[in-house]
């Protein structure tokens, strides 16, 4: 087969090498540079990277990718799309090369987004799906997406490994005009539409968030639960900002009932109820959560509902209600999970020494 890697990049002198000794197990590698002024394009030719280089204005996402597209000649077998911050683990081709059915327009595989402070344990997994034969193209001018000219067939080739190491000084401020933009051009399109009200969440912009969202729920299209299930907790953070509670509590119910196998929802009210302080209720609410042993795979679990947080709050809740030893049991799990955290230290000591007394 011949696979064939194309990307595009501004200012990502950074990443070139790590990028570039990821990539190099493919035939060829194909960039498109969109202006950049510090030395990424010299590098990346130092290197044997083909560069080209195109200003891209008004900026879009999907123009960029299609111009980079365009630069993989017509008798690639598969066309690997990544960005710079990304690297495989080392073997992906073969994987590839080894599974790969006759039939399949597209490969899907694993994508680690983030991780977890020891930037080793992948804290958000979910499947992408950028690896293509020919016959497709780019659409959307932000969060683009592969538009299929051909019938589709997905493969999802086990083992093979993107991992996202984010650069954290890069702005995303771009993102919310060109989400509208997306909207705007296609008001039905659920995925957009979900994406802009999550932005306006982020800006705090909360009764334009909740405004979105709630069409989001509303578009035909607008099935997946579990974007549902978001969009419906995104509603209630933004209520609980604006000071509706019982509003917040109604929607993070709705989430809950809209994806019960989804520990967020439960974790998130158990938040709120703790807040009002209603301690008996946020137990109720992690008992729920606690219930849920399988971790999804999707790019909508949040570290929150998997870390020392959700334990944490169990102790403190237990400690209210004077169920001590309850206490340590849950803090003893948010330490395991968190041990360098003083402040649980110091807890415990607290917790320990209630029991003691309790027992005396």
């Amino acid at each position: 087969m011949k696979i064939c890697v194309y990307a595009i990049t501004k200012n990502e002198s950074k990443h070139v090498e790590r990028w570039y000794n990821s990539m190099k197990e493919a035939d060829e590698i194909y960039v498109l540079d969109t202006g950049s002024s510090d030395d990424t394009v010299k590098k990346l030719k130092d290197l044997g990277v083909h560069v080209e280089t195109k200003v891209i204005s008004p900026w879009r996402f999907d123009k960029a990718r299609n111009e980079s597209l365009k630069l993989v000649p017509d008798d690639t077998d598969l066309y690997v799309c990544t960005d710079l911050d990304e690297v495989f683990n080392e073997g992906w081709r073969k994987l590839i090369e080894d599974n790969f059915q006759k039939g399949t327009t597209r490969v899907k595989y694993l994508y680690n987004w983030s991780f977890k402070e020891d930037g080793i344990t992948p804290a958000t997994t979910f499947y992408l799906d950028k690896i293509h034969i020919k016959g497709y193209h780019w659409t959307h001018p932000v969060h683009e997406v592969l538009t299929p000219e051909i019938n589709e067939s997905y493969q999802l080739i086990e083992g093979v490994v993107l991992n996202h190491h984010p650069d954290s000084s890069k702005s995303r401020s771009s993102y919310l005009p060109l989400l509208e933009l997306s909207v705007e051009e296609d008001p039905e399109d659920d995925r957009n539409v979900h994406y802009l009200g999550r932005e306006y969440m982020y800006y705090n912009r909360n009764f334009d968030a909740i405004k979105m969202l709630h069409k989001h729920l509303k578009l035909p299209r607008a099935t997946w639960k579990d974007e549902r299930c978001a969009s419906m907790r995104y509603m209630a953070r933004c209520y609980h900002r604006l000071g509706f509670d019982e509003e917040a509590i109604m929607w993070f119910e709705k989430a809950e009932n809209e994806a019960p196998y989804l520990r967020e929802s439960y974790i998130e009210l158990a938040g709120l109820y703790n807040e009002l302080n209603e301690p008996k209720k946020v137990l109720e609410e992690l008992d729920k959560a606690f219930a849920i042993k399988e971790k999804s795979v999707s790019y909508l679990n949040e570290e929150f509902a998997w870390d020392s947080y959700p334990y944490d709050l169990y102790a403190i809740n237990s400690y209210t209600l004077g169920k001590y030893k309850q206490a340590v049991t849950y803090n003893k799990k948010a330490m395991e999970l968190n041990p360098n955290d003083e402040r649980l230290k110091v807890n415990e000591q607290y917790y320990e020494e209630a029991l003691r007394k309790a027992n005396e």
